[in-house]
């Protein structure tokens, strides 16, 4: 779903992913969107580029015992619209549980460029940056 404003749709699909609605996550993304994450295989893009990034967060985390993932965004450091285009750099907080011990990331950034659509903001790319465990 296209939100009315850039931060508004980065939250929403920060919303989406915290509550694992993978259907809610790709209704903020462009169709031409880009994943670029820490994660083998570190690009995904087109279409199903969220769901596919989700799909292989849920399998990387079978296999490394980590599940029950949330992210918290800060305040972006960087919040700029240009005309249909906006750019946000938020810092992040990510916990989840690693074999039962509890996790958090902290450090990390989460940057985000968007297209305002005739239905409203989309996400065009994301790019996760990690930070310390």
């Amino acid at each position: 779903m296209a939100s009315d404003n850039p931060l508004a749709a980065v939250h929403g699909y920060i919303h989406a992913f915290n509550i694992g609605d993978v259907d809610a996550m790709a209704a903020t993304f462009a169709d031409t969107a880009f994943i670029l994450d820490g994660m083998a295989p570190h690009v995904w893009q087109g279409s199903s580029a969220t769901r596919d990034w989700h799909r292989d967060v849920l399998v990387e985390g079978e296999h490394l015992g980590a599940s029950r993932y949330v992210v918290t965004l800060g305040e972006p450091i960087h919040y700029d619209v240009t005309g249909d285009s906006a750019y946000v750099v938020a810092p992040t907080t990510m916990t989840f549980d690693l074999k039962g011990t509890p996790i958090t990331q902290t450090g990390a950034y989460l940057t985000v460029a968007l297209r305002n659509f005739a239905d409203g903001w989309r996400i065009a790319a994301w790019a996760w940056t990690k930070g310390k465990q």
